[in-house]
């Protein structure tokens, strides 16, 4: 439960676009610390990473906003 209020919590932002407007770049990304687990939580993509270990969960958000500074926008997901 409190795992899925911390999720529901970060998508929650002040940030928000119209749907026909541009996203910003580079993305904005939160991580959300639940103990040694973590989510990434895109503000721009509405995606996530789901839980992974915190350390994986940091370095996947900064992976992500490193690759959107461009006009590209690859998904958030973690990889094995």
């Amino acid at each position: 439960m409190v795992a899925a209020c911390t999720v529901a919590a970060a998508h929650r932002r002040d940030h928000q676009h119209d749907h026909f407007t541009q996203e910003c770049h580079p993305h904005s990304v939160e991580v959300v610390h639940l103990g040694h687990r973590a989510v990434a939580v895109c503000h721009d993509c509405h995606a996530d990473s789901g839980f992974l270990l915190d350390r994986d969960a940091e370095a996947l958000a900064e992976q992500h906003v490193e690759q959107t500074r461009g006009h590209a926008s690859p998904p958030l997901v973690a990889v094995a």
